[in-house]
């Protein structure tokens, strides 16, 4: 291909971009201009894709982390002949379009990820970097690479002074995911203007010393010295390449290249008209030749690439049926024929020995057990496994000599360990889970935010999950965390009361895979309760009357976690006729018919009473105006849980007071 030719499909995403941009006078057109070469490079020559079937297992994945130059990918798209056709070019960040001011997963066929929050997308592709490796590791035998397929970023200034990118790539260089390959815009440019005056980084340097090949000053509207660097990068299997490109923000725009003017708004009609003089583009908006089309067109290459890789898939079958259809059923996030049969087993040997573990050991001891019935399983911590109980003894450290690993040592890194899973899922194949302390969710608010926005399966553990965590002291207590997880819409938030209620959320997590769930537990140790067949099933409903009463209760006593032992003293000890709700995950239960929620929470049973070791703020659209809830409305103290539980009033005693006080 010819560097005029090149250039000419270059300038069909630049105008197609500051065409929709303008259209729809909201948008960001100068990474998109800027971009347009070094995009044309790697999708002509180097991406393995194939639009006819955007899922195709081993298609190499591509992530706009720079999100907000969304136009650059609607536009490679479109252009390549995947089904996003020009009408939704056309309504660009228009209501219910495919083509949202920001790339969004579930919208635009081949949009591998949801990315805008900048530093996200580069994390995620280290996490889809990592699934590759991990499945590659397992199922690939000499003679038979079925998992070989390349991570591909691009990212810009912003994403490299966002904290999560140092997380999520300082991780990348020391695992040497030698698949994963970034591009750094490098415009000098951002939103309040020139960077040099907020962002004077040495970067190459900075990613040489977490481990990465750096291919420095490529031109990043030099067709040629692009593909000199994409063959580098590819050739070095050791390490993730990031590569280097000046570019010119705006490129193309006479009055407006070269600064942030061209950032964040439309060009302006007039200014779109010079840069189509300026390019030599001689079509009306939206107008592209035939010509163009055919020079961007992939479908025909990417049917061949997939029927390829069909034959060898075919070949390793014959060779590894077993290993093969293990891995066809992951890559189809199918779970295993026996995994609820094992689960179920499980929870019954719990509900017979009644352990009265910490819910934190309830959940290691189910991790473990699920794991053998579960080889997509994928476990981790941000440094604490030994307080998550999140290692379970037949786990395999995932490192450059164990690709086949089942389990990621995150370091000190909540934020990128959250959504690194999250890419974990995206790609497919795994089912990801990670550990932190309930108050270091704060780190990873924004990435747990995402999962649930993108309907992703990932699972969160955090551990810890009240004053009860004790001597640590208020810095480490949560007090909030709950109730604000819980507002986040499409998740599960669990906080079991007991070794069969973790063992039955640890189920429910893990058949939910088109959505995220929270697991939350106790250090501290707790009674184990019994159980009836049907309170097991109604377990999953969220909750379930756990203890009741004769006839028709005076009150309703609603709690989680820990404190469901105090709703139970409470019952035992009072004269009243007290009903015991547990509700281990509020989102379940609400999701529940009418009809099953009023047998729970009658409607005529006015009297109520929430407990739980948090803010009491959310527990009123259950209890009432009138009802009481006993809670934590302060920030905690240094002190032994049980001088804790007892100066914050978190007691039976308390409780007796408060179903007394609405009786």
């Amino acid at each position: 291909m010819t560097d005029i030719n090149r250039r000419r499909l270059a300038n069909a995403i630049r105008v197609l971009s500051m065409d929709a941009v303008q259209k729809a006078n909201s948008g960001h057109p100068g990474a998109p201009m800027g971009m347009a070469d070094i995009a044309e490079v790697l999708w002509n020559d180097f991406l393995k894709h194939n639009p006819n079937n955007p899922k195709w297992a081993d298609r190499d994945r591509f992530v706009l982390s720079n999100g907000h130059g969304s136009m650059l990918i609607y536009s490679l798209l479109h252009l390549s002949g995947y089904d996003l056709p020009m009408d939704e070019i056309k309504r660009f960040r228009q209501l219910h379009s495919k083509t949202p001011g920001h790339p969004e997963y579930g919208y635009a066929p081949g949009v591998e990820t949801t990315t805008g929050p900048l530093g996200q997308g580069i994390t995620n592709a280290v996490g889809m970097a990592v699934a590759e490796r991990m499945l590659a590791g397992k199922y690939n035998r000499e003679g038979h690479d079925v998992i070989d397929h390349y991570t591909y970023v691009f990212m810009g200034d912003g994403c490299m002074m966002e904290g999560i990118s140092h997380e999520a790539c300082s991780l990348a260089g020391t695992l040497g995911l030698g698949k994963l390959i970034a591009f750094w815009d490098d415009n000098g440019i951002s939103i309040d203007g020139h960077v040099e005056g907020w962002f004077t980084d040495d970067t190459p340097a900075r990613f040489e010393a977490y481990g990465w090949q750096v291919i420095r000053n490529v031109d990043g509207h030099d067709a040629e010295e692009i593909k000199t660097a994409i063959e580098s990068a590819r050739a070095n299997s050791d390490q993730p390449t990031l590569i280097c490109c000046k570019t010119i923000i705006g490129f193309g725009s006479p009055n407006k290249k070269g600064s942030h003017d061209c950032h964040g708004a439309a060009l302006g009609e007039e200014e779109c008209a010079l840069v189509r003089k300026e390019l030599g583009w001689e079509h009306a908006p939206f107008d592209i030749p035939a010509d163009v089309y055919a020079g961007w067109d992939a479908r025909e290459k990417g049917a061949a690439a997939e029927s390829d890789w069909n034959a060898r898939m075919d070949a390793y079958r014959a060779a590894y049926p077993e290993l093969a259809a293990e891995l066809e059923r992951r890559l189809a996030g199918d779970l295993p024929e026996g995994f609820a049969a094992a689960a179920t087993t499980w929870i019954n040997q719990l509900r017979e020995e009644k352990p009265g573990w910490a819910t934190r050991v309830a959940s290691g001891k189910t991790i473990g057990a699920f794991a053998a019935a579960l080889p997509e399983l994928v476990g981790g911590s941000a440094d604490l496994a030994p307080s998550n109980n999140t290692k379970w003894p037949e786990a395999v450290a995932f490192s450059k000599e164990t690709p086949e690993g089942n389990y990621m040592h995150y370091g000190v890194r909540e934020f990128g360990m959250s959504h690194i899973m999250n890419g974990m899922v995206l790609h497919g194949g795994v089912i990801p889970f990670g550990g932190t302390f309930l108050m270091f969710s704060e780190y990873a608010r924004n990435a747990i935010r995402m999962s649930a926005l993108m309907s992703v399966g990932t699972i969160f553990v955090y551990t810890h999950d009240s004053i009860g965590l004790g001597e640590d002291g208020p810095t480490h207590q949560p007090v909030e965390q709950i109730a604000t997880l819980r507002m986040i819409p499409n998740m599960n938030t669990w906080r079991p009361c007991d070794a069969v209620e973790s063992a039955v959320a640890w189920k429910v997590a893990v058949e939910r895979r088109d959505a995220p769930s929270i697991l939350i537990f106790t250090r501290q140790g707790l009674p184990c309760n019994d159980y009836t067949d049907q309170q097991i099933a109604d377990i999953e409903r969220g909750g379930y009357v756990l203890s009741d009463c004769e006839g028709t209760p005076d009150v309703i006593v609603i709690a989680t976690g820990s404190e469901v032992q105090l709703a139970l003293a409470a019952q035992a000890a009072s004269d009243k006729k007290v009903r015991v709700v547990s509700m281990p995950c509020t989102e379940r239960f609400d999701a529940q018919s009418d009809e099953y929620k009023e047998s729970v929470l009658p409607a005529a049973v006015t009297a109520r009473v929430a407990v739980e070791a948090g803010v009491t703020g959310f527990w009123y659209k259950y209890v009432g105006l009138n009802g009481k809830v006993v809670g934590i409305d302060r920030f905690g103290e240094s002190a032994p849980a049980a001088d804790l539980f007892k100066e914050f009033g978190m007691t039976a005693e308390a409780v007796i007071d408060a179903v007394n006080a609405v009786s």
